[in-house]
C-alpha cells in the first residue's frame, strides 16, 4: 500500500528561510518514509536500498536513460519531493539521476565537462510547490558527479516561449503537437557554456515528448544534448 500522504508545505514555508526551517523541523521530527510509510524515517534503509541498487537504462527514447521504474517505493518519493515539499529527499533523488546520466553518456561521460539542463518548470507550478523540483534535483545529481570525479553543473538554460495545454489524458502524437515550439533557451543563459556536453535531466519520462522538445530548443540555439537522464521512466526500451 502506498504510504499516507504528507501535508503540502504552508505558505508561511515557501520561502528560502521557510525551507531550512522545514528541514530542520524534518531532522528532529521526521516524518514516516515517503517510500513505504515506516514510522519516523523520510526514507527507510529499504527503500534507500531499492532507489541505490537500481539499474539505470534506456527509455523508450534510446538517447535517454532512467535510473528505475516508475513504480513504487520511486513512485511514492517522487512525488513527495516535487508534490510535498520532502527536501531532504533531493539528495538520494540526485544520486540516482546521477547514475542515469552516467548510463545514458556511456564511454563519453568523462570526454568533457557536463553540463546538466533541467526541465524548466511553470511558473505557477514552482510558486504553487514553494520549489523548483527538478532545478533541486539536477543541482543534486551535478553534486553527485562531482564525488564521483566529474567536472559538472547544472544550468537553467531553458523557458517556456508560450503556454501549453494540459497534457492529461493526451497520446504520443498529440503530446509532440502541443509541446512542439513551446521551450526556448534563455539567451543570457549562454555564457560559458564552450565545450561542455549538454545533458537534459527530469524527474520522470513518459512519452518523452517533453525530453524531444527540449532537444530542438538546446539544438535550435546551437547546445544541442548529447543525452537525457531521468530518476524515472513509465516505459523502458523493450529487450534486444
Amino acid at each position: 500500500m502506498p504510504p499516507p500522504p504528507s501535508p503540502a508545505l504552508p505558505p508561511s514555508v515557501r520561502t528560502p528561510f521557510g525551507h531550512a526551517l522545514a528541514g530542520l523541523l524534518d531532522v528532529l521530527l521526521p516524518a514516516n518514509c515517503a517510500g513505504c510509510g515506516a514510522e519516523r524515517t523520510q526514507l527507510c534503509p529499504a527503500c534507500r536500498h531499492a532507489l541505490a541498487t537500481a539499474r539505470p537504462g534506456p527509455t523508450l527514447l534510446p538517447w535517454a536513460h532512467a535510473a528505475a521504474p516508475y513504480t513504487d517505493p520511486v513512485r511514492q518519493l517522487l512525488l513527495a519531493h516535487k508534490e510535498r515539499g520532502a527536501l531532504r529527499l533531493a539528495g538520494p533523488l540526485g544520486e540516482a539521476l546521477g547514475r542515469a546520466v552516467r548510463s545514458a553518456l556511456g564511454a563519453r561521460a568523462g570526454a568533457a565537462p557536463l553540463l546538466l539542463v533541467p526541465m524548466p518548470s511553470v511558473r505557477a507550478a514552482v510558486r504553487a510547490r514553494g520549489h523548483d523540483p527538478t532545478l533541486r534535483l539536477a543541482g543534486a545529481a551535478a553534486r553527485s558527479l562531482r564525488r564521483a570525479g566529474l567536472d559538472a553543473r547544472a544550468a537553467p538554460l531553458l523557458r517556456h516561449a508560450r503556454p501549453v495545454a494540459d497534457q492529461t489524458g493526451l497520446n504520443a502524437a498529440e503530446r509532440r503537437r502541443n509541446l512542439h515550439g513551446a521551450l526556448t533557451v534563455l539567451p543570457r543563459a549562454r555564457g560559458g557554456l564552450a565545450g561542455r556536453q549538454p545533458v537534459l535531466v527530469d524527474d520522470l519520462v513518459t512519452t518523452g515528448a517533453s525530453l524531444a522538445e527540449a532537444a530542438r530548443a538546446l539544438a535550435d540555439a546551437g547546445l544541442p544534448a548529447r543525452a537525457a537522464a531521468t530518476v524515472a521512466a513509465t516505459a523502458v526500451q523493450p529487450a534486444g
